[in-house]
């Protein structure tokens, strides 16, 4: 946290919903979290995250606002104007770059920065008033605010720096080596308030009463499900009440969203002859509304049918085909009734299927290890957690061996902990390293070992070594201390080079000899400076790496020159060392 900080707001951007959280750098008493929607007769403790830009790709309204405006807009404006809905999955299982583009519902596209910048400008602005009605003061010194940003865990690390950048685009942070932004791993930040709650504090039959936090030693799995993602990770409680990493994170697209997925793909079956498709392409914004209902009904807490309303003009194109009720006949699991559909129990929990299965295999595959048997815990987090039908089914899988508990505000559980992480992000002591992390380097050619093709001699001749190959620093699946500096120390190929580059490599393999070898991916690189030839290939050059954050740092300096360069890990194919 930035030493001279008043306030800490974390800002939980999540792909169906979004919102935030602050409370005062100096303690956590009152964490404050902001209610939405209320101007449209709703109270919920985040917004839809979706944004909203007119013909000229302006900015116009970002959350609810989007979408009761997206919903009034007339087809012939709804056409030209930008609607994004979900656009954070784009982030997830791909390559991600800074000049990508996103789709909008009608197929029009957006620079991604923009898109994601301008909901996090918003979301910023909204944070600063309120902390200015809150506390009776404008916030002048952008010094005087930490903001936290949550991503999944299982996210690549070009996506967690391309969120960064959209900070920096937003205005959040003036550079991108800014301290004031904090990068946080959303299971993390829930574990981080889940293990201070009492036990009232969470949806449970039986459970201790006292604070995991009181109990020393205690192993829990956190199970972040989201709309888009579910993330998993695997915490232990140490003796100072901080938090060490036992596995990986794991996880997969499996979220809320493939279950609107597939209450869409049954509807289509059900308006078949082509009625689905047609509706589906003259009235999106209806449409919406109907998979917006939808969302809420699937995290119900009740064990019962579902009954969706059918809007007008579904209704109208499918009458224009047959009685709509004939369209019901063979529909397994759905009856037609007076102008509402009905959707079985048994229905609604089959299209939970894909989602459920996904995440009690991971589950299974995590807790069957050797290391897992001292866990005693699954915590169930995020907004799809609140569906009693994904509780039922993990409860069913694990509860006679396990504890399943769900905190009450599962939804703004990664929003409270990460205000928590803000004002301490020392209180998690160490991770997995979910990737092999080294450096591109010279060696001393050695025909037994190394690639001929990769022979070179120094300009002087004195000096044959081998280029391109990788020293591996971090191994995967290595539990990385966060409070330790890795020290490395190196020397130049050549005599007379003033300058010497950097490159940053990662595997998911264990190891690699060389740095081009099928899988690796470069991550960084920077150029140091190095001036002062006087000492030619006996120049020590040092290298510090902070491998433990949730963003890899280096720091490459010329002990000679005491010249220096710090990068944050090039994961966007751009360097911003120079930022």
């Amino acid at each position: 946290m930035a030493s001279q900080s008043v306030f800490v707001v974390a800002i939980d951007f999540g792909t169906s919903y979004s919102g935030y959280c602050f409370s005062l750098a100096s303690g956590t008493d009152q964490i404050r979290q902001v209610s939405w929607g209320i101007e449209h007769g709703l109270k919920t403790p985040k917004t839809p995250t979706c944004i909203l830009f007119n013909q000229k790709q302006e900015f116009k309204c970002f959350g609810y606002d989007a979408v009761m405006r997206y919903k009034s807009l007339p087809s012939s404006q709804a056409d030209s104007w930008y609607f994004f809905e979900n656009f954070k999955m784009q982030l997830y299982n791909t390559s991600v770059t800074a000049g990508m583009q996103l789709k909008a519902t009608n197929g029009k596209t957006l620079p991604a920065l923009t898109v994601f910048s301008e909901s996090l400008r918003y979301l910023k602005n909204h944070a600063l008033n309120t902390i200015k009605e809150a506390s009776f003061q404008t916030v002048y010194d952008p010094e005087e605010i930490t903001w936290v940003l949550t991503v999944p865990a299982i996210w690549s690390a070009g996506a967690k720096q391309f969120m960064r950048l959209a900070a920096k685009e937003a205005g959040i942070i003036s550079d991108m080596l800014s301290k004031n932004l904090i990068i946080a791993l959303e299971p993390e930040a829930a574990s981080l308030w889940c293990k201070q709650l009492p036990q009232e504090g969470f949806m449970a039959d039986s459970s201790d009463k006292r604070k995991f936090d009181d109990s020393p030693g205690i192993q829990y799995i956190v199970v972040d499900c989201g709309g888009g993602t579910v993330d998993i990770t695997v915490h232990e409680i140490q003796e100072d009440h901080y938090l060490k990493e036992l596995h990986r994170a794991a996880g997969g697209g499996w979220g809320g969203n493939r279950v609107d997925e597939n209450f869409i793909n049954f509807l289509k079956e059900i308006f078949n002859d082509g009625v689905w498709d047609e509706y589906v392409k003259k009235h999106p914004t209806e449409l919406q509304s109907m998979i917006y209902n939808f969302s809420l009904q699937k995290c119900s807490d009740r064990r019962e049918a579902v009954y969706m309303h059918c809007y007008y003009n579904l209704t109208k194109v499918a009458e224009s085909k047959k009685d709509i009720s004939q369209f019901f006949e063979k529909a397994a699991g759905a009856v037609w009734c007076d102008g509402t559909i009905k959707i079985t129990y048994e229905k609604m929990k089959s299209l939970f299927d894909y989602s459920i299965n996904n995440i009690i295999c991971t589950l299974r595959e995590i807790l069957c290890k050797p290391e897992m048997d001292k866990v005693q815990y699954i915590l169930l987090v995020g907004g799809f957690a609140s569906s009693i039908i994904l509780r039922d089914a993990v409860r069913q899988a694990f509860s006679s061996k396990y504890h399943i508990l769900c905190p009450l505000e599962a939804q703004v559980a990664i929003a409270k902990g990460a205000v928590l992480f803000g004002i301490n992000p020392r209180i998690i002591t160490s991770r997995i390293s979910c990737r092999t992390y080294g450096l591109e380097i010279c060696q001393k050619f050695d025909d037994a070992i190394h690639d001929a093709r990769k022979r070179r001699v120094s300009k002087t001749g004195d000096y044959i070594y081998c280029t391109g190959l990788f020293l591996k620093l971090v191994e995967i699946g290595e539990s990385v201390n966060i409070q330790e500096v890795a020290h490395y120390d190196f020397y130049p190929a050549e005599p007379d080079q003033t300058k010497v580059a950097f490159a940053f490599y990662c595997t998911k393999k264990q190891n690699a000899q060389y740095v081009d070898e099928e899988g690796m991916e470069q991550l960084g690189f920077c150029v140091v400076p190095s001036p002062d030839t006087r000492l030619g290939r006996d120049r020590k050059l040092k290298v510090a790496i902070k491998f433990g954050l949730t963003e890899f740092e280096a720091t490459c300096t010329d002990v000679t020159s005491q010249e220096s360069q710090t990068v944050i890990m090039d994961f966007l194919s751009y360097n911003y060392s120079s930022y």
